[in-house]
């Protein structure tokens, strides 16, 4: 064996490569193209530069098919000794390349347009290709090299994002039309005429055909290219699936939702030492077959070797000893764990599907102990909280659900695992992703679980989510906001001992302002903002009520200056008729009465008969609000009202009037939910007739009847105890009762009998009858 590992030997074969360098060498020829030449090399065992990543990264894959096709060709012409027709597809592999290269750049400008929804640029990309492609053809007269056969055409794959491989997302370019989905598989494979390049262009099928097997043994020195797509050239992005289909993290259509598979080519490669080291355990008990499969390049054989030790763990009897289940469960989660970490989506999915068969059926059907699913539990939920940080939306929402569901299975609830995994600090370093992830997956888990015997308290839960107001990531931030919320629905006086205090410092910060104001709303009180409004709300009430008092006492007053102006021109007109008579006598001195008559009204209270040189318009306004004994303020309204007339008021015109009644006995107003009980108790007086005597509503008594005797009742020392005005002016300053004197005392008669002008806040003055006056 030489140092690049060749056997040195006496063989025909070796003899032959030997002579043909040797040749060569003295005749001083070299390859003129080495790219290609190197694939006619005697050597069995060397690899083609068209099986290389980079050959596709650049090419079309339609063009890359052919390319590959007409190599094969090339070889077989070569040990055929047709040098011509070798020749001939040389060049046309090489101008091939070109246009693939070409190919493939217009392929990825048309789904950058896609992804831009410039779908005008993406349809013009679209016409160059066809257009393109159908004149190179034409050129090459590309029929004539492959019209002993023809190739059938693909079957359609969905257009894939740029993160993927161009061979791997190519989209044929020419498409047929939306109607002609509906025809069947055998009229997608059959051949294309290759006459009319401008109406349909070339695609490999991805399905084997009788072609693609190996040559025959007459030729062992070359390896055979299939025309299905090689393992590392399939589509690697995640199952295809129909438009709005559910995404399951553990179960794959393998009929008609994704791209057909390929048959497997050749045999996965043998495992490298450190690869036989660290699966020792899984070969002893699934095979160093199935353990290589998983452990190959391709991922095909891997998502292969998942399935069919998915298939293993289900035929597996149920009189099976403890031991060996035991073994495979813990072979089959070694496997998983790998597979978890996998990049490639249905290798991914796979390994969820069979991570769920373990734990929902191969577990329960044996009747493993909770050890063995304590095993699978904490040798995949690490590795699956990883997968929740993937920089793939639909993988990060795979693993997310696939560990809720896992977490709510009766086998995995009971051992209270994967709460624990999830309250764990998030770490400094860690992606946004992952701990958005971690808190939202915390937060659903939280409300389906709850806090009792879950492997969730209160202390780990605010624990991570007091330290996950302080990460960096703005919607970490307010998903622990909601974290803590839920909790406290559950744990209301708990929660509140890992805060700060509800104070105006604590609400400077914006979080726990929000908390806060959360938790008023849980508990049904205002929040600030409502308490706020509210405090608005009633200053502008009480200003607007303020305004409308002001408005009412001042047209008060103007109709109390009417009636003083009208009783001073009475008082001109008499004095002009007592005029002195012809013979120069002055005229008889007026009678009290009439010099009362004429005096003004002005500073005087014409229901109690007081005078005061305070009682200007406001003093007037004052007395009668808070101060004359003879009126009161009605509890409900809050009119000024008699007290002789309180009860008509509370029956007739009070705004609470529908709600009161009269006692048939007192002939006083009562609440009508009080009136039942009120009538059924006896405990009031009965009234007597208004003409035999007056009723008090203050003091609920009876008194002499009359007006005058009104005043004697609730002004006079011995009166009405229950009148409030009069207890405060007995208290403040005991003095005689004015308006005792004939000045006095005419006037204000005479204006009871005239009907009473009383003061209030809210209506002006009115000549309604009864004792109450107020402006509606």
């Amino acid at each position: 064996m030489n140092v690049i590992g060749d056997p040195v030997g006496c063989s025909d074969e070796s003899n032959m490569a030997s002579r043909e360098k040797l040749i060569d060498h003295y005749l001083g020829q070299r390859p003129e193209d080495p790219a290609l030449e190197g694939t006619c090399s005697g050597k069995s065992d060397h690899i083609s530069p068209l099986d290389d990543l980079a050959f596709d990264m650049y090419q079309d894959p339609e063009v890359a098919q052919i390319i590959r096709k007409l190599d094969e060709r090339k070889r077989e012409a070569v040990q055929q000794e047709r040098y011509d027709y070798a020749k001939k597809l040389k060049q046309a592999i090489a101008d091939l390349q070109k246009v693939g290269e070409r190919l493939g750049r217009y392929e990825v400008e048309k789904r950058c347009a896609v992804e831009k929804e410039d779908y005008d640029l993406a349809k013009h990309k679209k016409r160059q290709m066809d257009q393109y492609r159908a004149q190179v053809y034409a050129q090459l007269e590309l029929h004539s090299l492959v019209d002993m056969e023809p190739v059938p055409r693909p079957l359609d794959l969905p257009l894939q994002p740029l993160i993927h491989s161009s061979s791997s997302c190519h989209l044929p370019p020419a498409l047929p039309p939306p109607q002609d989905d509906s025809v069947t598989e055998n009229q997608r494979a059959e051949p294309v005429p290759l006459e009319q390049p401008s109406s349909h262009s070339l695609d490999v099928s991805l399905q084997r055909s009788p072609s693609d097997q190996p040559l025959s043994p007459s030729h062992p020195s070359h390896r055979a290219h299939p025309e299905a797509l090689p393992y590392d050239e399939r589509p690697l992005p995640a199952v295809h699936k129909q438009p709005g289909a559910a995404v399951e993290p553990e179960k794959r259509d393998l009929d008609t939702s994704e791209a057909p598979r390929a048959g497997a080519v050749g045999e996965p490669e043998p495992l490298t030492e450190k690869a036989l080291r660290e699966a020792s355990s899984a070969i002893e008990v699934l095979g160093e077959a199935l353990v290589a499969q998983a452990y190959s390049k391709t991922w095909s054989f891997r998502e292969d070797a998942l399935l069919t030790l998915y298939q293993q763990l289900v035929d597996t009897p149920v009189g099976t000893p403890k031991e060996d289940l035991k073994g495979l469960l813990r072979a089959a989660v070694f496997l998983i764990r790998r597979s978890i970490r996998d990049i490639v989506t249905p290798v991914f999915q796979a390994s969820l599907k069979v991570l769920k068969m373990l734990l929902t059926q191969y577990i329960p059907k044996h009747k493993l102990s909770k050890l063995e699913a304590t095993h699978c539990v904490e040798r995949t939920v690490p590795v699956l909280l990883a997968r929740t940080g993937d920089s793939s939306a639909r993988l990060r929402a795979v693993a997310s659900n696939f560990i809720q569901e896992m977490a709510l299975c009766k086998e995995v609830r009971s051992l209270q695992m994967v709460p624990s995994y999830l309250v764990q600090p998030l770490k400094a370093n860690a992606s946004a992703h992952l701990a958005l992830s971690q808190v939202a997956l915390l937060s659903r888990l939280l409300r389906d679980l709850g806090t009792d015997s879950t492997g969730f308290t209160v202390e780990n839960v605010m624990t991570f989510a007091v330290r996950a107001l302080q990460h960096r990531v703005l919607q970490v931030r307010e998903m622990a906001v909601c974290v803590i919320l839920d909790l406290y629905r559950q744990r209301r006086s708990v929660v509140l001992e890992y805060l700060p205090p509800d104070d105006s410092t604590s609400r400077k910060n914006i979080l726990f302002k929000t908390i806060f104001e959360g938790f008023a709303e849980i508990d049904g009180r205002p929040t600030d903002a409502e308490i706020r409004a509210q405090k608005r709300a009633a200053t502008e009430e009480a200003e607007k009520q303020k305004k409308e008092e002001i408005k009412a006492l001042q047209g008060q007053l103007a109709a109390l200056k009417e009636m003083q102006a009208g009783a001073q021109e009475k008082g001109s007109e008499a004095a002009k008729a007592k005029s002195p008579d012809p013979d120069g006598r002055s005229a008889a001195p007026r009678s009290p009465p009439e010099a009362a008559e004429n005096l003004g009204l002005d500073n005087l209270c014409i229901f109690c008969g007081e005078r005061s040189a305070a009682f200007t318009e406001e003093g007037l306004d004052l007395h009668y609000w808070k101060h004359c004994l003879m009126l009161t303020r009605c509890g409900y309204c809050r009119q000024v009202v008699e007290i002789a007339s309180l009860t008509d008021h509370l029956l007739t015109e009070c705004d609470k009037r529908d709600g009161f009644g009269r006692c048939c006995r007192c002939s006083e107003a009562v609440p009508k939910e009080e009136l039942p009980r009120h009538v059924a108790s006896k405990d009031c007086h009965p009234a007597k007739p208004e003409k035999l005597a007056n009723r008090c509503p203050l003091c609920h008594e009876n008194f002499a009847p009359g007006e005058e005797a009104w005043k004697v009742h609730l002004m006079g020392p011995v009166g009405c105890a229950m009148n409030l005005r009069r207890t405060c002016l007995l208290l403040k300053a005991p003095a005689p009762l004015q308006g005792k004197g004939p000045d006095t005392a005419k006037p204000g008669t005479s204006a009871l009998k005239a009907g009473s002008k009383i003061p209030t806040p809210k209506g002006g003055l009115s000549r309604c009858s009864g004792r109450t006056y107020r402006k509606r």
